[in-house]
């Protein structure tokens, strides 16, 4: 049986990687994907995931734009990672395909409520607005959830964005908090697991090799992206964070964590959006999300190679 899902996201080159793993994938049947602000303004997102989308040849995909703006704050983006229009790099063509008149939200929550319980995966690669925004608006949906895979947080790696904050956290820290306290199963893949994910210049070559507009795309995505976390972090490549959840999807046995209370800092401004994941399980807190810490690097990226030369 496929697994249906929805894809969350503000892409992003990495957030592009991880939706074309997702249409590559037979495993995953993608319901639609919803966007959000994050990595650049929505008007952005929303015509990135299209470009995408069109790059594939999933003309056919349900796009829908979704919040432009956190719960409650102002928006925080990150052009200085992903370039002016959140997919520098190769430049593509202007997309054409419609963009859904319903909202994101409207549509989430649409979905859930004509689903089965515990039937629908929500995977959101950005912040979390969109998600929180269905669960506030409809608690009792909480129940259609199967599982809600994320990248997000951090713990022993701290922050991307402050010192203690990783990005699509600290954007929408409430959104965060609503999500990891609404009793729905969370698995989490934050920068402890997602810096281990690194890509290397044989890879993009790979891509490259593969001599199709989509592998040419991807070599270049990477380029861009790379050339920030190279700087930052003294690494011979760039993390590949987002595909880690479609990656997770297709084959659990790639990653591994522990299940451990994750709490959100809400209210400190010097530790804003900070992930607490009680590790070591000394809170006492109940446990609430799954927070992977280990990847098999090597598998992960054969298995993205393998599914993005069948597209």
């Amino acid at each position: 049986m496929t697994r249906k899902i929805i894809i969350d996201t503000d892409p992003g080159q990495d957030d592009a990687v991880a939706i074309l793993l997702a249409l590559a994938s037979p495993e995953l049947e993608l319901l639609g994907i919803t966007c959000v602000a994050g990595n650049v303004p929505l008007d952005l997102t929303v015509s990135n995931a299209r470009k995408i989308c069109e790059l594939a040849g999933r003309r056919d995909v349900r796009i829908f734009a979704g919040c432009d703006r956190p719960m409650s704050r102002a928006l925080v983006t990150a052009e200085h990672v992903h370039g002016k229009t959140g997919l520098d790099g190769i430049v593509l063509p202007e997309p054409t395909m419609p963009v859904q008149e319903q909202h994101a939200v409207d549509f989430i929550i649409e979905t859930l409520r004509a689903a089965g319980d515990r039937s629908i995966t929500l995977v959101p690669i950005g912040p979390l607005t969109n998600i929180a925004t269905v669960l506030h608006r409809a608690p009792e949906l909480a129940a259609k959830i199967e599982e809600i895979v994320l990248m997000g947080g951090a713990y022993f790696e701290v922050g991307n964005i402050t010192p203690t904050a990783e990005f699509n956290i600290y954007v929408d820290p409430e959104a965060a908090k609503i999500v990891l306290d609404a009793g729905v199963k969370v698995t989490m893949m934050p920068l402890d697991v997602t810096h281990k994910a690194m890509t290397s210049a044989a890879w993009v070559q790979q891509m490259r090799d593969l001599g199709t507009p989509l592998g040419k795309a991807v070599a270049s995505w990477t380029d861009f992206f790379e050339r920030f976390d190279m700087e930052k972090y003294g690494s011979g490549g760039a993390p590949l964070h987002d595909p880690c959840t479609i990656g997770y999807l297709i084959d659990p046995t790639l990653f591994s964590g522990r299940l451990i209370n994750v709490e959100i800092e809400v209210d400190s401004p010097l530790t804003l959006g900070m992930t607490v994941a009680d590790w070591w399980r000394v809170s006492k807190r109940a446990p609430n999300a799954t927070f992977m810490g280990e990847v098999d690097r090597d598998r992960f990226f054969a298995l993205i190679s393998d599914r993005l030369a069948t597209l």
